[in-house]
Protein backbone atom coordinates (compact mmCIF):
# COMPACT_ATOMS: atom_id res chain seq x y z
CA UNK A 1 0.00 0.00 0.00
CA UNK A 2 2.62 2.60 -0.88
CA UNK A 3 2.48 5.59 -3.15
CA UNK A 4 -1.07 6.90 -3.38
CA UNK A 5 -2.03 9.54 -0.83
CA UNK A 6 -4.69 8.40 1.64
CA UNK A 7 -7.40 10.39 3.41
CA UNK A 8 -6.67 10.75 7.10
CA UNK A 9 -8.19 12.46 10.08
CA UNK A 10 -5.98 13.66 12.92
CA UNK A 11 -7.51 13.58 16.37
CA UNK A 12 -6.42 13.38 20.00
CA UNK A 13 -5.30 9.99 21.30
CA UNK A 14 -7.97 7.87 23.00
CA UNK A 15 -7.21 4.90 25.24
CA UNK A 16 -8.93 2.60 22.73
CA UNK A 17 -6.09 3.44 20.27
CA UNK A 18 -3.28 2.14 22.46
CA UNK A 19 -3.02 -1.50 21.33
CA UNK A 20 -3.22 -0.54 17.67
CA UNK A 21 -0.57 2.17 18.14
CA UNK A 22 1.74 -0.27 19.92
CA UNK A 23 1.30 -2.79 17.10
CA UNK A 24 1.92 -0.31 14.27
CA UNK A 25 4.91 1.22 16.05
CA UNK A 26 6.58 -2.16 16.57
CA UNK A 27 6.11 -3.00 12.89
CA UNK A 28 7.31 0.46 11.83
CA UNK A 29 10.42 0.33 14.02
CA UNK A 30 11.45 -3.29 13.31
CA UNK A 31 13.72 -2.32 10.38
CA UNK A 32 15.08 0.61 12.38
CA UNK A 33 16.11 -1.60 15.30
CA UNK A 34 17.64 -4.09 12.86
CA UNK A 35 19.74 -1.26 11.43
CA UNK A 36 20.66 0.03 14.87
CA UNK A 37 21.76 -3.45 15.92
CA UNK A 38 23.92 -3.81 12.80
CA UNK A 39 25.60 -0.43 13.27
CA UNK A 40 25.81 -0.22 17.08
CA UNK A 41 28.46 -1.68 19.33
CA UNK A 42 27.06 -5.15 20.22
CA UNK A 43 27.75 -4.74 23.95
CA UNK A 44 25.95 -1.37 24.07
CA UNK A 45 23.05 -2.64 21.98
CA UNK A 46 22.56 -5.64 24.27
CA UNK A 47 22.74 -3.40 27.34
CA UNK A 48 20.09 -0.97 26.08
CA UNK A 49 17.92 -3.33 24.00
CA UNK A 50 18.11 -6.92 25.23
CA UNK A 51 14.50 -7.21 24.02
CA UNK A 52 13.76 -4.17 21.86
CA UNK A 53 10.09 -5.09 21.31
CA UNK A 54 9.34 -5.23 25.05
CA UNK A 55 11.33 -2.03 25.63
CA UNK A 56 9.55 -0.20 22.81
CA UNK A 57 6.09 -1.42 23.78
CA UNK A 58 6.63 -0.18 27.33
CA UNK A 59 7.95 3.15 26.04
CA UNK A 60 4.99 3.66 23.67
CA UNK A 61 2.44 2.77 26.36
CA UNK A 62 4.10 5.11 28.87
CA UNK A 63 4.42 7.93 26.31
CA UNK A 64 0.81 7.75 25.14
CA UNK A 65 -0.54 7.57 28.69
CA UNK A 66 1.61 10.30 30.23
CA UNK A 67 -0.15 13.53 31.23
CA UNK A 68 3.11 15.33 30.35
CA UNK A 69 2.64 14.49 26.66
CA UNK A 70 -0.07 15.24 24.13
CA UNK A 71 -0.54 12.41 21.65
CA UNK A 72 -2.26 12.78 18.29
CA UNK A 73 -3.47 9.94 16.11
CA UNK A 74 -3.86 9.89 12.33
CA UNK A 75 -6.70 7.60 11.31
CA UNK A 76 -7.91 6.20 8.01
CA UNK A 77 -11.41 4.75 8.05
CA UNK A 78 -11.33 5.28 11.85
CA UNK A 79 -8.29 2.98 12.18
CA UNK A 80 -5.07 4.43 13.65
CA UNK A 81 -2.36 4.48 10.97
CA UNK A 82 0.12 6.86 12.63
CA UNK A 83 0.71 8.79 15.82
CA UNK A 84 2.86 11.55 17.21
CA UNK A 85 3.50 12.43 20.84
CA UNK A 86 4.62 15.93 21.75
CA UNK A 87 5.91 17.71 24.83
CA UNK A 88 5.75 21.43 25.48
CA UNK A 89 8.19 23.44 27.56
CA UNK A 90 6.44 26.70 28.36
CA UNK A 91 9.57 28.07 30.09
CA UNK A 92 11.75 28.02 26.99
CA UNK A 93 8.88 28.06 24.46
CA UNK A 94 10.07 24.86 22.83
CA UNK A 95 7.98 21.93 21.73
CA UNK A 96 9.36 18.46 21.08
CA UNK A 97 8.04 15.74 18.83
CA UNK A 98 8.98 13.00 21.24
CA UNK A 99 7.71 9.98 19.34
CA UNK A 100 6.25 9.44 15.86
CA UNK A 101 5.49 6.37 13.77
CA UNK A 102 3.53 5.48 10.65
CA UNK A 103 2.10 2.02 10.00
CA UNK A 104 4.34 0.35 7.36
CA UNK A 105 1.24 -0.31 5.21
CA UNK A 106 0.68 3.46 5.04
CA UNK A 107 4.23 4.76 4.71
CA UNK A 108 5.35 6.91 1.74
CA UNK A 109 1.92 8.52 1.43
CA UNK A 110 2.59 11.88 3.06
CA UNK A 111 1.08 10.94 6.42
CA UNK A 112 4.15 11.80 8.49
CA UNK A 113 4.38 15.20 6.80
CA UNK A 114 0.71 15.96 7.50
CA UNK A 115 1.05 14.75 11.08
CA UNK A 116 4.22 16.82 11.62
CA UNK A 117 2.53 19.90 10.14
CA UNK A 118 -0.45 19.33 12.42
CA UNK A 119 1.50 18.90 15.66
CA UNK A 120 3.81 21.83 14.91
CA UNK A 121 0.66 23.90 14.32
CA UNK A 122 -0.59 22.80 17.74
CA UNK A 123 2.72 23.85 19.25
CA UNK A 124 2.61 27.24 17.58
CA UNK A 125 -0.96 27.77 18.81
CA UNK A 126 0.27 26.96 22.33
CA UNK A 127 2.89 29.72 22.10
CA UNK A 128 5.94 27.62 21.27
CA UNK A 129 8.61 29.34 19.19
CA UNK A 130 10.78 26.32 18.37
CA UNK A 131 10.18 22.64 17.70
CA UNK A 132 12.78 19.93 18.10
CA UNK A 133 12.97 16.20 17.57
CA UNK A 134 15.73 13.65 17.59
CA UNK A 135 16.44 10.55 15.57
CA UNK A 136 19.23 8.09 14.89
CA UNK A 137 22.14 8.55 12.51
CA UNK A 138 22.16 4.92 11.36
CA UNK A 139 20.91 3.89 7.88
CA UNK A 140 17.59 2.62 9.28
CA UNK A 141 16.67 6.14 10.38
CA UNK A 142 17.38 7.69 6.96
CA UNK A 143 13.69 7.76 5.89
CA UNK A 144 12.84 9.59 9.13
CA UNK A 145 15.66 12.09 8.63
CA UNK A 146 14.50 12.78 5.08
CA UNK A 147 10.91 13.27 6.24
CA UNK A 148 12.00 15.71 8.94
CA UNK A 149 14.18 17.68 6.52
CA UNK A 150 11.30 17.85 3.99
CA UNK A 151 9.21 19.31 6.81
CA UNK A 152 11.78 22.07 7.32
CA UNK A 153 13.79 20.67 10.25
CA UNK A 154 17.51 21.31 10.25
CA UNK A 155 19.99 18.91 11.89
CA UNK A 156 21.85 19.78 15.07
CA UNK A 157 24.91 17.59 15.05
CA UNK A 158 25.90 15.96 18.31
CA UNK A 159 27.38 12.68 19.41
CA UNK A 160 26.48 10.77 22.55
CA UNK A 161 29.15 8.48 23.99
CA UNK A 162 28.65 5.58 26.39
CA UNK A 163 31.14 3.50 28.35
CA UNK A 164 30.19 0.39 30.27
CA UNK A 165 31.38 0.73 33.86
CA UNK A 166 30.71 -2.77 35.17
CA UNK A 167 32.79 -5.72 34.11
CA UNK A 168 31.08 -9.01 33.31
Amino acid sequence: MTGKQVEIEIRPFASRDLDCIVDLSLRAWAPVFSSVKASFDPELYEYFYPDWQAHQEKDVRRTCSSPDNKTWVATSDDRPVAFAAIRLSVEDKTGEIFMIAVDPDFQRRGISRRLIDFVTGQMKAAGMEMCMLSTGADPGHEPARLAYERSGFKPWHSIIYFKKLLDD
